[in-house]
């Protein structure tokens, strides 16, 4: 392939762009959510097979030069890499990178938040999935709820531009605790979102009965809190979708079961060992590590980047949607024998 003029911008085959990154800085987490990792034990990416920062760095800079301009930290825990503020201050100064976030399960970012900030991180996202604590310990197989709840604390008193709370519904597990979660968040001014429970990755224990869909969160929060208002916020390519209510208060929902935004994606994932994957559903990647590694220039990287993206027809949750029964993406051997498949590898 010709090397990619300088101001021309990849469109994949269905004609999405390329917008969004998530990088996972580490597969290791210090939690054990039973929607992400269930299971007892663990193939872990080799440490010395990680990215260093600086070339992690090198790869956001080809991405963002193609039309990159969100990129979001994940792990993993990505708190658990250490001097992570390296690597934000690292990509923040990249001035094509307009929004770069990070998603942590917050258990270490009190002691962060605001070095983080400081940094670059413009915005931050908390997992909280229970507020009762032997329900976030039986969930997380971590007795840390206080420390959470002093990480939010801590993230709102640094100055983020935006702080957010997610939560991966299911039912019977904390399905009744919608409520609490969106009032806790008001008490706070940050954003709760509720998230489907997704069929992917290490979710082996994943079942259709277990999704609380888009249209009972909506009816369960309407039926309690009043009329539910959708917001056209003109980001067609957001997760989310963001509704108010009637005092004012945000909160949003991302329904890649149910309702799959598949046609608008433009995100990709690029694993803290360097395999970027078009697709969170895509049972292979590409190694940019190894092409960076034997020592391809920037040029060439940015052509590989562009051709792969160009030839993209990846729809997983749609593809997904269609079938007509519908279990676990992958059974456990599977994931022992390519840990690639993990979603806390590639960044979820």
């Amino acid at each position: 392939m010709p090397p990619l003029s300088a101001n021309r911008k990849p469109i994949d085959r269905l004609d999405r762009p390329l917008g969004s990154l998530r990088i996972s800085v580490t597969d290791r987490c210090n939690l054990r959510c039973n929607y992400c990792m269930p299971e007892e034990t663990y193939q872990w990416l080799p440490r010395a097979s990680l990215l260093q920062y600086e070339e992690t760095a090198r790869l956001v800079s080809c991405f963002a030069s193609l039309g990159v301009s969100k990129v979001r930290i994940t792990g993993g825990e990505p708190l658990l890499r250490r001097d992570l503020d390296v690597l934000i201050r690292l990509v923040s100064s990249d001035p094509a990178v307009r929004d770069l976030a990070l998603t942590t399960n917050g258990v270490l970012l009190a002691d962060n938040a605001q070095r983080l900030c400081s940094g670059g991180l413009k915005r931050i996202t908390i997992s909280l999935d229970s507020l009762v604590p032997q329900r976030f310990k039986a969930l997380t197989r971590g007795d840390q709820l206080h420390r959470v709840l002093e990480g939010i604390d801590a993230a709102r008193e640094a100055g983020f531009e935006s702080v957010k709370l997610n939560t991966v519904v299911m039912r019977g597990i904390n399905s009744d605790e919608m409520i609490s979660i969106l009032r806790f968040a008001g008490t706070k001014q940050v954003e709760a979102r509720f998230i489907e429970y997704m069929d992917v990755g290490g979710a082996t224990g994943w079942s259709p009965e277990k999704v609380v869909s888009r249209s009972e969160i909506l009816e369960t929060i309407a039926g309690e809190l009043g009329e539910v208002t959708p917001i056209e916020d003109g980001d067609s390519t957001a997760p989310a979708e963001r509704f108010r209510l009637p005092g004012g208060q945000v909160f949003g929902i991302i329904s890649s079961i149910t309702s799959p935004f598949c046609g608008a994606c433009d995100r990709s994932r690029l694993t803290a060992d360097g395999v970027w994957f078009l697709c969170l559903y895509s049972p292979a990647g590409v190694n940019l590590k190894e092409l960076l590694r034997s020592g391809a220039t920037d040029e060439e990287l940015r052509g590989i980047i562009a051709e792969k993206w160009s030839r993209r027809v990846d729809r997983g949750a749609e593809e997904r949607l269609e079938l007509s029964e519908r279990a676990s993406l992958y059974n456990v051997q599977s994931l022992r024998d390519n840990p690639h498949l993990e979603m806390h590898t590639r960044g979820g």
